[in-house]
Order: structure tokens, then sequence, then C-alpha cells
């Protein structure tokens, strides 16, 4: 066996430590960052609460499922993005998925069945704000990439 008691958890010491730093500063030093953060976790807990809110809990049941984990999942990325967003920035592109699927996911959840107008504009409107947060977010993302591979 092998002794790694002389391993340290410090990243002090770690060679691109400065680096890391300057460009988790850069990250979430904008007010938009921190906005953006925000507004994905609302946005994410309307999109679980919204059948019931919107009321096609009942005659929509599979839909209700979808809007529900769906909302709980961009939820967790939006509490991710505010408690860690150094590690969360890179995964801001989940976001832009997620918002495609609620705009396309009456028809395709419900296929068989006729949607209600309500029930429709509904996810629409979520799955275009979620869309253009993934894609802002993408964009603060590949920012801060650009300006830590142009520093180098």
């Amino acid at each position: 066996m092998s002794d790694l008691s002389h391993h340290t958890t410090d990243i002090t010491s770690h060679p691109d430590v400065a680096e890391m730093r300057e460009r988790y500063a850069r990250l979430v030093s904008g007010r938009q960052a921190a906005a953006l953060d925000g507004i994905v976790l609302l946005t994410g807990m309307y999109a679980a609460i919204s059948p019931w809110v919107v009321h096609f809990h009942a005659t929509s049941p599979e839909l209700t499922v979808n809007n529900l984990v769906i909302g709980l999942v961009l939820a967790v990325i939006g509490l991710g993005l505010i408690r860690a967003p150094e590690r969360m920035y890179q995964l801001t592109w989940t976001c832009a998925v997620i918002g495609v699927w609620l705009v396309i996911s009456p028809w395709v959840v419900t296929a068989g069945h006729s949607a209600s107008a309500g029930l429709i504009w509904n996810n629409v409107w979520i799955g275009a704000v979620t869309l253009a947060l993934g894609l802002a977010g993408t964009r603060m993302a590949m920012g801060a990439e650009g300006g830590r591979k142009s520093a180098a």
C-alpha cells in the first residue's frame, strides 16, 4: 500500500491558483451573473408549480409530471449557479436545452391528446425564458473562457 498521508487538500500550493481566483472573480463579480443565477432558480421553481398555477394538472397528468421534474432540475441548476458558479457555469448550456424541451413538450408529451391553449402558451413562455437564460449564461461562460485564454 502506498502512503498518501503527505497529500494535503490545501489548494494554495496549486500552480494555477492565481489564475483560477482571477477567473472566478471575473465570472461572478458582475451583477449580470448574480441576476442570471436568481432568474434561473425562479424560472425552475415556476416551471415546477406551473401545472397548479395554470390548472392543467388534472387534464394532463403526463405534462404535469414533465413540468414538475424539469422545473425541479432547472431549480437545482439555478441553485448550483448560486452556490458554486465557478463549477456550474460550464453547464449553463443545459438551460438552453431544457428551454427547447419545454417549448416542444406539450406536443411531444401529450401526443394523441389535445393540449389546451393555456397549457401550450405556459410552456412556450417558460421555455423561451429558459432558452434565453441558457444562451446568456453560455455566452458569459464563453466570455470568461476567452478572457482566460487571451491572458495566457
